[in-house]
């Protein structure tokens, strides 16, 4: 695995591809809802009764677009982990509301999508990071009560649906709370014919409820963009409880069942009539011989077996010692179905072998609404293949993007918190990572790369790294303008309006001498008497050569300051906040945190670690998490039971500062602490100790 904690100009903090305006343009067209007269055609004797075949808040022309209209805002490539297939295309992970970053991507191009959205549950149940943006979002949705709920969530559903391949298979994982009505939602954007299963899942044991049965179990919505889908018959072995209850013989030969070897009705073959003097056609059946599949593989199969008829096939079973003989008179003969010879049974739409994520689970994170591996690994089997995409745009602590690399699935995934995304993160690296054990990696095949991308919020740091040319790309394309062509002084235009935009790095300000080459290149070689110059900031003297620009009726020169998350960047962003009020929190840029960690030897290679000192950077921020890596090598892999934590003393999301660990040996040792603020700033710690 090759390092690239270290990040690269070249193949770091670049824009994505998916940025390019004329790619975002040609999303914007509207997903096809299905028509169904049938099922809502009411009977006249009903008289007119209006029936909205619409999902709600759908509008028949601009769908959602009308309530939540499209941001056009560049991803910015913020980290790219790599495991040295640099050929393969890299698997996705996004930072950033999930319904501007999937009207990013391309129609018809993603396998299998699980989603495991906010249940209708209240904020508090939902808010599980405690970013800014997690709260903001929750907030929103409960305000309105259910039909907020819906609308928020349909307008996600359906470019869930625009995002599917023809073969595509969708599953919403729910609660009681809000299931039935989802499920009227579901059925008006999909078809209530490609509804194909209720899946419960048994997710906790036993409760007592008050005056009510105990609410035990999750419901995952199965649907599919057609009829005709990926699906793959799964076999499950069979539990113990049922071996015990359904083979309860034993013989030599292994473990069996005794199976009945009619089958109900008769019929006018060979089958209805007599062998070993019993006759099934006298209490109305058949003989019914077992299948090939059924019988054990010692079995020696006559050459033609195909050929036999039912009381011939009999013979052989007899002979083979497969029947069991009644030990009453009135009996009938029944079949030997070993064990050894059944795979399982086939998939059920009632889970209830797989546990929920106790506190001694390996995979657990540490958040209450944690969804077992096996969970995932069992959806993700039955609906793609190897090589199949498959997204969670919902993923919280990377669950589904976990299994799925594990399973050789390509993925996407997404959370609007930042916490979650460096959880995920972290999970994804320590798959790979060399363990101690047996220094070798978990998986022989080759591992793509990982594109960890920010949608609406981006990284001061991070931008000052890209060139200048990148840089200017960057800003125009945020700004909602084209990039232009050339070398010279317009680097974009917004409508017809010339920009310039200042370099990548903030220390660099616009000066007097590019104020007055922007001027006379747009009045000389573009005729125009109006621009626009975006920069971090600007020299007095650029100031001061604009007004006197204007007083002389040269050039109008208006400046634009791009700051931070104050007052001085709202000009910058008008062009997004005025299309929404709750998109005034897009376009905003963070800094990282101040992190500072000190610690002390508490016994025998066991230290106590605090970061209580680490502040946040970013204006209104606090710090929402801090994860430790203990075995660090140069590349953030958080340690079993540190990705994760809060302080339960507290009724406020608090994280767990201080940490105390035993390390394996003795000697120098790196460790890295990685801290996180509300607003999504984020910086990793790194030092050697001496570990005695």
């Amino acid at each position: 695995m090759k390092n690239e904690s270290k990040k690269t100009k070249q193949q770091l903090d670049r824009l994505s591809e998916y940025a390019d305006a004329e790619i975002v343009e040609q999303l914007t067209d509207v997903t096809e809802i299905p028509k169904q007269p049938e099922f809502y055609k009411i009977p006249r004797r009903f008289g007119s009764i209006p029936v909205d075949e619409l999902p709600l808040g759908c509008d028949k022309d601009k769908q959602y677009y009308k309530i939540y209209p499209r941001v056009a805002l560049p991803f910015q490539r913020a980290d790219q982990v790599t495991f040295g297939h640099s050929e393969l295309e890299p698997n996705r992970l996004f930072w950033g509301d999930n319904l501007h970053v999937m009207r990013m991507l391309p129609s018809n191009s993603i396998d299998l999508i699980y989603i495991d959205p906010p249940f209708f549950s209240g904020t508090n149940y939902n808010v599980i990071f405690g970013d800014q943006n997690e709260i903001r979002s929750f907030t929103d949705i409960w305000e309105g009560g259910m039909h907020s709920y819906l609308i928020w969530l349909n307008a996600r559903l359906l470019e869930i649906k625009r995002l599917l391949k023809p073969t595509g298979s969708l599953y919403v994982h729910l609660d009681w709370h809000a299931l039935h009505y989802v499920k009227i939602e579901l059925d008006k954007i999909f078809g209530y014919d490609n509804f194909r299963n209720e899946i419960i899942w048994k997710r906790t044991f036993a409760h007592s409820g008050s005056k009510q049965y105990g609410r035990i179990h999750d419901t995952i919505l199965f649907y599919t963009k057609s009829n005709d889908y990926v699906w793959n018959n799964l076999i499950q072995p069979y539990s113990e409880e049922y071996i015990k209850k359904n083979y309860q013989f034993q013989d030599e030969k292994g473990r069996y069942a005794s199976v009945d070897l009619t089958g109900a009705g008769t019929t006018d073959g060979v089958s209805s009539t007599p062998w070993k003097n019993i006759d099934p056609n006298l209490v109305g059946r058949h003989w019914a011989v077992p299948l090939s599949q059924s019988l054990p593989k010692w079995f020696v199969k006559p050459k033609n077996w195909d050929e036999m008829n039912a009381l011939e096939r009999l013979d052989v079973l007899h002979e083979q010692e497969l029947i069991i003989w009644p030990q009453k008179s009135k009996g009938k003969p029944r079949f030997k179905k070993y064990l050894s010879q059944q795979s399982g049974v086939a998939l059920q739409d009632i889970i209830f072998d797989i546990n929920p994520v106790t506190a001694q689970a390996k995979e657990r994170i540490g958040y209450p609404t944690q969804k077992p591996e096996a969970l995932l690994e069992r959806i993700i089997k039955a609906s793609t293949n190897e090589g199949d995409i498959v997204a969670d745009f919902f993923c919280g602590g990377g669950v589904a993007p976990v299994v799925s690399q594990k399973l050789n699935r390509r993925w996407i995934a997404s959370d609007q918190s930042r916490v979650a995304v460096a959880i995920t993160q972290g999970r994804l690296e320590a798959l790979h990572e060399k363990t101690e054990s047996s220094g070798t990696q978990q998986t022989l095949l080759p591992i793509p790369d990982i594109s960890v991308e920010y949608w609406g919020t981006y990284e001061v740091l991070a931008l000052e790294r890209l060139s200048d040319i990148e840089f200017r790309s960057f800003v125009v394309s945020a700004y909602g303008g084209r990039v232009a062509s050339g070398d010279g002084f317009i680097h974009g235009f917004k409508k017809q309006t010339p920009l310039f935009v200042g370099k990548a790095r903030q220390k660099n300000r616009v000066t007097k001498k590019e104020v007055i080459e922007f001027a006379r290149e747009i009045s000389e070689t573009r005729g125009m008497y109006k621009g626009m110059m975006l920069a971090w900031s600007f020299a007095e003297s650029a100031r001061i050569a604009v007004e006197k620009m204007r007083g002389e009726n040269h050039a109008e020169i208006d400046l634009i300051q791009i700051a931070l998350t104050d007052l001085d960047s709202a000009i910058f962003r008008d062009h997004i906040v005025n299309l929404h009020e709750d998109y005034k929190s897009l376009l905003t840029f963070i800094l990282p945190p101040e992190v500072f960690v000190s610690h002390r030897r508490t016994a025998s290679m066991t230290y106590e670690f605090d970061a209580s000192e680490s502040t946040a950077l970013n204006t209104g921020a606090n710090i929402v998490n801090v994860q430790w890596d203990f075995d660090y090598r140069d590349r953030f892999t958080p340690t079993q039971g540190f990705a994760y934590g809060r302080d339960g003393k507290s009724e406020k999301i608090r994280p767990l500062f201080k940490a105390k660990y035993k390390f394996k040996h003795i000697g120098n040792t790196k460790i890295a602490c990685r801290v996180q603020d509300d607003l999504g700033g984020e910086k990793i710690h790194e030092e050697t100790i001496q570990v005695r």
